[in-house]
């Protein structure tokens, strides 16, 4: 969960670096005030924007998982910026889809999940394509669904549940399963609902087209789609909430956006974080035989809270009408049902909840599902196996105590939300400690904290659970005890944040606009460095925000004309464009790190201010990769 929010985080910040922030924030603020959209094109494949979809893409889980023609975006790191946003562009203009390779990932029961891996470029104009039009769509989605949408999370949907359930007294759960959703959405009918939402560009309504009906390479062999979106494809999830977009809409029409005859003002209050507060208009409507209901939707996993069975049942046969008839998706009779929370626990995203009595009220009691804790246990059991077997090789297995205390702390993180999480993961102890004790004679394994710890992640780790006594040490780095997480009250999606208005920025993280070097920024994301790869130009500006616009030896706040990015090891020599290879630093060091001319040095040198003995340790560490002497700064000064 934390790398996720992380990522959400980094998102916004891509839009600032390369200056696309008030091009998203008016394709919202129209689409807001209905207006229609014909000319995105041009804006999806402007230079900036291209560019920020290579920076989303490129450290992605998969991003090195290659499509039909093999390449990966590893293989991208070395082309020249303008060719590959030059070959993009072309991409976008003439567009025609190589085909998808569709790859099978194991299911927790035993099934598979088919998945539809397109070719980087395809990737990245899926991307150019998503990051337009999910503003645009953004406006007109429902605030009740929470999958793949910006600062929205399972965390959100969850507490929704548990409010709808605790705080307002539904307790009887709607479940729908839609069969094969992602391979059954009607391609025509997706294409009208774009052209509805007010995506009105007839080049653009083509290309999605075209996309979707890509060839699918299963084994050799090559098949046309004419119904489906490829679960794997970047604009899937996007495409996906806008089928079912009319769904929550739909339902909510039957109750909560019900119209009143006469409407008085105080029926809708807003709130001081944004939010609406309809309960004098609730008031009215439970006067009537209206049923009332609220949908509660994570991707094509949703629940309708009702009041009643009676409600329920009739909702449930109108919900999978509706889908038959609107949208051509067919249900499964098996697994959708009607769920009372007071008798029996309901599923929704690895979280079982239900209501027990406490004195006069309901309150949730939750637990991580049966699936979750058998897919975690196989998970873990796998990756301390994997740790266990590296003891040989000390840097291997460094590496996988690392993933294995990662994959830990996300566990605890995610279900920490489920009222009976400690109780939950007790039951994992056992046999993850089996695994351990098996491996006592090819490792040094102990309860006691080595004198020192290996590594700063250790550290971390050890500052956070060093309370827990089933804490273990494994040849002196520590294993996260998997049986000590603690219950944290999930949070409902505050409508006060929203990635799309300067306000609702400000409650994520401070704008880098409001910063000295914005400008600078700017302006860099805008210049073509020549001859440079895309990989170089991206890290240059992620290595200027991260040392805030100053030179990384001087502690100059840099001007644009200052700017200059080096390679630590230089390319002749093997030296990489990676963000680790890469300082800022203001253009005269370049000529510091390369004169051996005494005077240069010492002008340079008093110039900048660069005379404490850390910045000459420094400045002779790169002068020394480059072949040059070190610098005497008293024999320079005093000769």
């Amino acid at each position: 969960m934390q790398g996720k929010e992380l990522l959400k985080k980094s998102t916004i910040r891509h839009a600032e670096y390369y200056n696309m922030v008030d091009v998203l924030d008016k394709l919202y603020a129209d689409s807001t005030e209905g207006k229609v959209f014909k000319n995105l094109i041009s804006i999806i494949s402007s230079d900036a924007n291209i560019k920020m979809a290579y920076r989303n893409l490129k450290n992605n889980d998969g991003s090195n998982t290659a499509g039909v023609d093999g390449i990966a975006f590893k293989h991208l790191r070395e082309v020249p910026e303008a060719v590959l946003v030059s070959k993009v562009k072309e991409k976008i203009r003439n567009y025609q889809p190589k085909a998808v390779r569709r790859v099978y990932i194991p299911k927790p029961n035993g099934k598979f999940r088919p998945l539809g891996i397109p070719t980087v470029i395809d990737r990245i104009v899926q991307q150019s394509v998503l990051q337009i039009m999910e503003p645009i769509c953004e406006a007109k989605f429902y605030d009740r669904s929470y999958g793949f949408r910006p600062n929205r999370s399972t965390n959100h949907a969850v507490a929704m549940c548990y409010k709808l359930a605790q705080v307002n007294g539904f307790h009887y759960v709607v479940d729908v399963d839609i069969k094969g959703f992602f391979d059954n959405v009607d391609h025509g009918k997706l294409l009208k609902q774009i052209w509805t939402l007010g995506i009105r560009d007839k080049g653009l309504i083509c290309l999605i087209s075209k996309m979707l009906k890509a060839p699918i390479e299963d084994n050799g062999v090559r098949s046309t789609p004419d119904k489906g979106t490829p679960q794997g494809g970047v604009l899937s999830p996007l495409l996906a909430n806008i089928v079912l977009n009319e769904l929550d809409w739909w339902v909510a029409s039957q109750w909560e956006n019900m119209p009143l005859h006469n409407p008085s003002p105080s029926d809708i209050l807003t709130s001081k974080n944004g939010a609406d507060s309809k309960g004098n208009l609730y008031k009215k409507l439970r006067t009537t035989k209206l049923k009332e209901c609220h949908l509660i939707r994570y991707a094509d996993d949703f629940k309708i809270f009702c009041k009643s069975y009676k409600d329920a049942v009739r909702l449930k046969f109108a919900v999978e009408k509706w889908l038959m008839e609107r949208l051509k998706l067919e249900t499964s009779k098996e697994k959708s049902k009607i769920t009372n929370l007071e008798t029996g626990y309901s599923d929704f995203l690895g979280i079982r909840f239900k209501l027990i009595r406490k004195g006069k009220k309901w309150v949730i009691k939750s637990h991580m599902t049966d699936k979750a804790l058998a897919t975690q246990q196989k998970n873990l059991k796998m990756a301390m196996r994997k740790v266990c077997k590296a003891h040989a090789y000390p840097q291997e297995q460094q590496n996988d105590v690392i993933a294995y205390n990662q994959k830990v702390v996300g566990m605890h993180q995610y279900y920490s939300i489920a009222t009976m999480v400690c109780e939950d993961v007790h039951k994992l102890f056992s046999p993850l400690d089996a695994v351990i004790k098996h491996a006592t004679r090819l490792n040094d394994i102990s309860k006691e904290k080595p004198p020192q710890l290996r590594g700063a992640m250790d550290e971390y780790f050890y500052e956070k659970y060093k309370d827990s006594k089933q804490v273990r040490y494994i040849n002196g780095m520590i294993i996260v005890p998997v049986a000590y997480a603690r219950h944290k009250n999930p949070m409902c999606h505050s409508p006060s944040v929203n990635r799309y208005t300067e306000s609702g920025r400000e409650t994520i993280h401070k704008m880098l606009r409001n910063t000295a070097y914005a400008d600078v920024l700017e302006e860099l994301s805008k210049t073509e460095v020549i001859g440079e790869s895309i990989e170089f130009c991206d890290n240059r500006l992620s290595r200027f925000v991260a040392s805030k616009g100053k030179c990384e030896l001087s502690k100059v706040q840099l001007l644009f004309d200052e700017v200059a990015c080096i390679r630590l090891t230089p390319k002749n020599e093997g030296g990489s464009d990676m963000y680790s290879n890469l300082r800022i630093v203001h253009k005269d060091v370049v000529t510091l790190i390369n004169t051996e001319d005494l005077d240069t040095m010492k002008t340079i040198i008093g110039r900048l201010g660069c005379t404490k003995s850390a910045q000459i340790q420094k400045l002779n560490k790169w002068r020394n990769k480059v072949g040059r002497t070190s610098i005497n700064l008293v024999k320079l000064f005093n000769p």
